[in-house]
């Protein structure tokens, strides 16, 4: 997946972020210089951009995941271009965390190191 520069009105870039919301490097820092994330939160829609807390444990990350799914279900006229959460910094393998978005819906779409797992 090629990095994600540009958006279109109906798109929403989703990324890993920490509860304090410091969005200082990678996905987070894109996410904040081009997509609205605000410096502070780190859960959520802000702008067009949704943070994932990705560094407070794996429990979290997977009740945060959930909670996304939940959002984008709810939310059918938004695309959701998800980055590669939780596979940087915070040091979980793909393999860990892509099947965490098993039940994503149509308008969820998954980076190659999710998409390309069972």
């Amino acid at each position: 997946m090629q990095p994600i520069t540009h958006l279109a009105d109906d798109e929403v870039f989703v990324f890993g972020s920490n509860a304090r919301g410091v969005h200082a490097a990678g996905a987070a820092k894109a996410a904040h210089e081009r997509f609205g994330a605000v410096w502070g939160e780190g859960d959520g829609l802000h702008g067009q951009s949704y943070a994932i807390d990705t560094m407070s444990g794996a429990a979290v990350m997977a009740s945060r995941i959930a909670a996304f799914l939940r959002f984008a279900a709810e939310h059918p006229e938004l695309r959701f271009l998800v980055t590669p959460i939780g596979t940087g910094i915070a040091g979980h393998a793909a393999a860990d965390v892509a099947p965490l978005f098993a039940d994503a819906p149509a308008n969820v779409v998954l980076p190659p190191e999710f998409a390309a797992l069972p």
